[in-house]
Parts: structure tokens; C-alpha cells; sequence
């Protein structure tokens, strides 16, 4: 944490003893202080850190303030920042940056680190290809332990993790894996080839980006290398890197089933706000207007009961909340690789046992309020109230869990299945299998009003 006189250094003008206290800390500590800071004062602090700081820092900070020191730094400083990048940092700032200011950098960079950039931003978004690194410990099968191990330190003192290394063959095709732990624990004269493993746990460049997370967590893997379709090594994702895929896979999903759209984070501008939610609510309310165009024909039945004002809102919240529920559940256990559209038929077992329960106990509660609020003559709505609130209870687990894995299976995104649009599909059926069965009541039956 920072300490108050950093954190009011700048207010007090002390330079001095703000660039020291910035210079000892963390650099993600660092990078949280600058973020925080004035637009006009960021600039300042990030020229107050020495070189080697500033680097660190720089890969912290979030992208927008990136962007904004490079329009602020001079050419010099700014070539010396993402030269020091990692491939795979330095490709997730080139998505946000203008055309011309990534061309004008990638041809400051090093041939080495241009190559790598280029690499890694001709894959698509949201695959293995696009969040790898290029920097990772390569050996050849005919090495020795002792001779792999001389080549770690001579080379590889820069790469983004040395805990494994991978050895392939003269046309870099993976074919083992080797650990540092196995290599310092082998004498030196040991062939590589006979200690690495030929079980090799690796994704394709085309993997999906949530899948190579599922693998790495079922296996435990802190590194897993990336192959190409001719299964040579191009690259390898690390842990780091996995759990900045987990959080943003799940902020998409929560803001998905939320109904907000984009990527919004609390402080958002206003501005980014309306633009991520006002689509949605646009959407939403049309889909109501579907809804209440099927309650429509039935406002002289509405006004003949009163009492039916008062049920309908119950069945909207109480339905709306349980598919919900179910959903919620559904697209988690997808989004963590729990479950796969093939237990698809056991999910929906176990949700239509709850269901059955839930649903006995809410049509109770709905018949007993209803009996309670109806006048005399309107009693027998109660029935019909409690019968209909099970029924859309049982409807609304199997929309929860029949529309993600539905999604799944077509090889869709689960979370396209927003609570809005469940809530508003479950009021519908709601609502019009409701007031259909009052009006065929009155109608059919002559009951009392």
C-alpha cells in the first residue's frame, strides 16, 4: 500500500522525495498510484522513476494511460518502454493504439521484437495465438543436462518463465517438456531426451482463449506451450496471463446476464456507461412492449378481476428470479468447464427436481396471498394463480438451462442469454397463460366476478 506522503507528495511539490518513495515501491503499486492520479500530473510521476522502475511500471498501468504516456513521452523514451515489453503485452497495447502510431513504433522496435509483435497480432482475438508470448526456453533433443543448463544462463535470462523448457526437434516440433526442477536435479552428463517427458499437455494457435484457461486450470499447469497447425512451438501462455483471461471471461459474462454490453469498468466515463447499457434497455423495452401487447387483449377481463393487478407483478418478479437462478448456475458451470452440453440432460434433471419442490412451495404462497387479497366472489382465481406459478416456475428452470447449453452447443457464447431477455420471455408465457385461463374460466365456466 502506498504511504500518505506518497500519495500527497505531488500536492506539496516535494519531487525528491516523491521519486524516491516511487522508486523503492512495487512497481504494481506504482502503476495503481499513477493510474490514480490527475490526467496532467500522471506524466510527471511516470519521469520521476528510473529506467529500470519505469519499465516495470509500464506494464502495470492500464491501457488508456499507457496510450497516454506515449503522446506525452518523447520518441527516445517511448521506443525504450515497448521495446522492454513483453510480445504479449505490447500486442494487447497495439490493439487500442491509433494505425499510424503502431506503424511508426513497430518500425522503431528491433527486428526481433518487430517480428514477434507481428507475429502475435495476426492471430485472431480471443484465441491462444493472440495472448501468448514468444519468449520462452527452447533446447534440442541432443543436449545434456549440463549443456541445457549453460544455455538457460547464456540466453534465456530475459524470458518470461524458465520453470519449464521445451525441447523440439530441427524443424521446432515439439515433442518433450522439462522442468527446471529436473534439470537441477539431474547430473550433467544425463541426455535431455531421456528425462523430459513426452507427454506434452499443449493448445492450438486457434484455441479459444477461455479454453486454454479450463486447461490450465484441470491440469495444473503454470505455462502451456502453443503450436501451430504443423505442431511446431510458437509460443507459450503463462499463469499470469490466465487469470487475466478468467477475469475479463467473467466480467463479460456478469455483464452479459446484467444486460450491459462493452467492456465497463465502475469509474467508466458517463459517456462509455450510456453507451453500453442504453442499447440493451432499447432492446429490453421492446421485447416489453412484446409482453404487454399479449396482456392487452385482455384488459376487460383485468378490469372485471381487480385482483389480477395485484397477482401479475408476483409472477414477473418471482418467475423473472428463478430462470434466473437457473441460468446463472448454468453458465457459470460452463464458463469454469464443470460441465459441457453433454450432461445437458442431467443438469436439466436435477434443475426440474428443484424445481418441482420450488415450485410446490411458491404456487402454496401464491394461492394463500391470493385468497387473502381476492374479494369473495374472485376466490377461485387463487387456483388458477397457484397453478400458473408452478408451471412458469418449472418453465423457467428449463429455459435457464436449456438456452446456455443450446448456445454451447452451436458454439455460441452462453451468456448471450441475458437476464433481461429470460425475465421478459418468462413474463410473456407468464402473463398470457394466466389471463388465457381466467378468460376461459369467466367465459366457459360462468364463474362469478
Amino acid at each position: 500500500m502506498l504511504t500518505q506522503d506518497v500519495r500527497t507528495a505531488l500536492d506539496i511539490a516535494d519531487l525528491n522525495q516523491l521519486k524516491w518513495d516511487l522508486n523503492r515501491l512495487q512497481p504494481v503499486d506504482v502503476g495503481e498510484y499513477i493510474t490514480q492520479l490527475p490526467k496532467k500530473q500522471r506524466a510527471i510521476a511516470f519521469r520521476l522513476l528510473n529506467k529500470t522502475q519505469a519499465i516495470d511500471v509500464f506494464e502495470y498501468l492500464p491501457t488508456e494511460v499507457q496510450e497516454e504516456l506515449i503522446n506525452s513521452l518523447h520518441d527516445v523514451e517511448v521506443v525504450q518502454l515497448v521495446e522492454a515489453m513483453s510480445p504479449d503485452e505490447r500486442a494487447e497495447l497495439f490493439d487500442e493504439l491509433p494505425a499510424g502510431v503502431i506503424k511508426r513504433l513497430l518500425q522503431e522496435l528491433s527486428p526481433e521484437q518487430r517480428q514477434a509483435t507481428a507475429t502475435i497480432l495476426g492471430y485472431p482475438e480471443g484465441t491462444a495465438g493472440r495472448v501468448m508470448t514468444t519468449e520462452y526456453v527452447r533446447l534440442r533433443e541432443g543436449l545434456t543436462v549440463g549443456e541445457a543448463l549453460s544455455k538457460i544462463r547464456r540466453q534465456d535470462e530475459d524470458k518470461e518463465t524458465i520453470y519449464y523448457a521445451y525441447v523440439t526437434d530441427d524443424n521446432r516440433t515439439l515433442v518433450r517438456v522439462v522442468s527446471l526442477r529436473q534439470l537441477l536435479f539431474t547430473f550433467p552428463d544425463v541426455l535431455i531426451r531421456d528425462i523430459a517427458s513426452d507427454r506434452v499437455i499443449k493448445v492450438r494457435t486457434e484455441t479459444p482463449q477461455e479454453e486454454v484457461a479450463q486447461i490450465m486450470k484441470r491440469y495444473d499447469l503454470i505455462a502451456i506451450p502453443v503450436v501451430d497447425r504443423e505442431d511446431r512451438l510458437v509460443g507459450i501462455i503463462t499463469i499470469d496471463d490466465v487469470m487475466d483471461i478468467l477475469e475479463e471471461e467473467a466480467t463479460e459474462d456478469i455483464q452479459k446476464l446484467a444486460g450491459v454490453s462493452g467492456d465497463e469498468a465502475a469509474l467508466s466515463s458517463p459517456l462509455l456507461t450510456i453507451c453500453n447499457r442504453l442499447p440493451w434497455l432499447l432492446g429490453i423495452m421492446a421485447l416489453y412492449i412484446g409482453a404487454a401487447s399479449a396482456i392487452a387483449p385482455f384488459q376487460a377481463i383485468i378490469s372485471a378481476v381487480p385482483v389480477l393487478a395485484v397477482i401479475m407483478p408476483i409472477f414477473s418478479n418471482t418467475g423473472g428470479t428463478v430462470g434466473i437462478q437457473a441460468l446463472t448456475v448454468t453458465i457459470r458451470g460452463l464458463g469454469v468447464g464443470e460441465v459441457t452440453p453433454k450432461d445437458t440432460l442431467k443438469i436439466l434433471r436435477k434443475e426440474l427436481c428443484a424445481g418441482l419442490g420450488t415450485a410446490v412451495v411458491l404456487a402454496t404462497t401464491m394461492f394463500l396471498l391470493s385468497l387473502i387479497w381476492a374479494r369473495p366472489q374472485e376466490r377461485w382465481v387463487a387456483l388458477i394463480a397457484g397453478m400458473v406459478m408452478a408451471t412458469n416456475t418449472i418453465v423457467a428452470v428449463t429455459l435457464g438451462t436449456l438456452l446456455p447449453m443450446g448456445l454451447k452447443r452451436l458454439k455460441l457464447d452462453p451468456a448471450l442469454v441475458s437476464g433481461p431477455l429470460v425475465t421478459t420471455m418468462l413474463d410473456t408465457i407468464g402473463f398470457l397463460t394466466f389471463l388465457t385461463l381466467i378468460s376461459f374460466a369467466l367465459k366457459v365456466l360462468h364463474l362469478p366476478i
